[in-house]
């Protein structure tokens, strides 16, 4: 009897782990008019534009398939193949998807439903139609994108159909060109809320590089080669990181309103620390009321640096990550000290690795 009770017991264990694990599952499912049993699908998922097959089937004699997959640890954005067909979604976590289709139009005249991202994204890869094969002028297409930015990616851009956007190309050429002034501050919107809210996202370094690499070919194509960076060519990337007393300060929060501020990435253990706080403190003292500072400290020793950073006057943070910083990384810091010039506008205008040129290159924005 006991040991029919364990039996017992051990099939509702298996039949719960068995539920467990379907319901960490996403599925695509639908209808092909013309497939039939010979007709192969795969589905496909993006890793930062590189597709990967993570599943396939056939549909059966009535053109009915279904696919299912282990859910992702972050949302992502998935294709389903036919040949060289294919039909774009982002997938959140555990939804059921329906894609009703044909084989002659299978990735233009579909439906797909049961999830309002992936009706979004097919709702606008049907729109990039009208405007693919030069059947729309630049100035039609440039409107387009425009309403897409304002209408989309600027009410959400940490959405997935936010970064699907920035990554889309027509006729192989990027819908949001870096080389453009205005889809550069598009493409950085997205990264900076992508750093801001998706931290741990596999996307997230991703778009950071996007924006940095684009930011240094619009600098290399128009001659800028030094340690200067124009207003127009960089996008301010948030940094939120706690002080000595535990508060968490933002870049993003605390730069423009009217004041310069200096983004500081040092280490206070350092031998040039003592006179880079002093030289930052004469400018604190003489731009006084106009000058603020965001020090990023990298110290291994969390002690020793918050001890130091109790006597500052300005805002000082810690960033527990140290040399191996990613919002150093982000940045693109190579040597400490570092300091970039934020004007009251909040945008980035310079980059100051020489410490000796700071005095002259502050003065320029006060």
């Amino acid at each position: 009897m006991k040991k029919y009770i364990s039996l017992v017991t051990m099939l509702v264990l298996i039949a719960a782990l068995t539920a467990c694990n379907s319901n960490n599952r996403f599925k695509i499912e639908g209808k092909i008019a013309g497939a039939n049993d010979s007709t192969q699908l795969w589905l496909e998922a993006s890793s930062n534009g590189d597709w990967y097959t993570v599943d396939s089937t056939r549909a059966n004699g009535s053109g009915d398939f279904q696919l299912a997959e282990d859910a992702p640890e972050y949302p992502n954005i998935y294709r389903l193949r036919c040949g060289d067909k294919s039909i774009y979604f982002p997938v959140d976590s555990t939804e059921t998807l329906s894609i009703t289709t044909s084989i002659k139009a299978f990735d233009t005249h579909y439906t797909i439903t049961g999830s309002s991202d992936a009706e979004q994204v097919a709702k606008i890869d049907k729109q990039a139609m009208k405007y693919a094969g030069g059947r729309a002028s630049q100035a039609t297409l440039e409107a387009w994108k425009k309403k897409l930015a304002a209408d989309v990616i600027i009410k959400d851009p940490a959405s997935m159909v936010s970064y699907y956007l920035i990554n889309k190309y027509i006729d192989n050429r990027p819908l949001y060109d870096p080389m453009n002034d205005f889809d550069m501050k598009i493409i950085g919107a997205v990264a900076n809320a992508f750093n801001s809210y998706r931290k741990g996202d596999p996307r997230t370094q991703y778009l950071v590089q996007m924006t940095l690499d684009g930011q240094r070919r619009r600098r290399e194509a128009m001659g800028y080669r030094g340690t200067t960076m124009q207003a127009e060519q960089i996008n301010l990337i948030d940094i939120k990181l706690q002080d000595a007393n535990g508060k968490i300060h933002s870049l993003a929060q605390e730069s423009g309103h009217g004041k310069v501020t200096l983004l500081n990435f040092t280490m206070y253990d350092q031998q040039f620390s003592p006179a880079l706080n002093k030289l930052l403190n004469d400018l604190y003292k003489q731009y006084n009321g106009k000058l603020h500072i965001f020090q990023v400290g990298l110290d291994e020793n969390v002690s020793q640096w918050r001890e130091a950073a109790h006597n500052l006057p300005w805002t000082a943070v810690y960033d527990a990550d140290g040399q191996s910083s990613r919002n150093a990384s982000a940045y693109q810091v190579t040597q400490l000290p570092t300091v970039f010039i934020i004007d009251s506008k909040g945008e980035i205008v310079e980059r100051v690795e020489n410490m000796l040129q700071l005095q002259n290159k502050v003065a320029k924005y006060m």
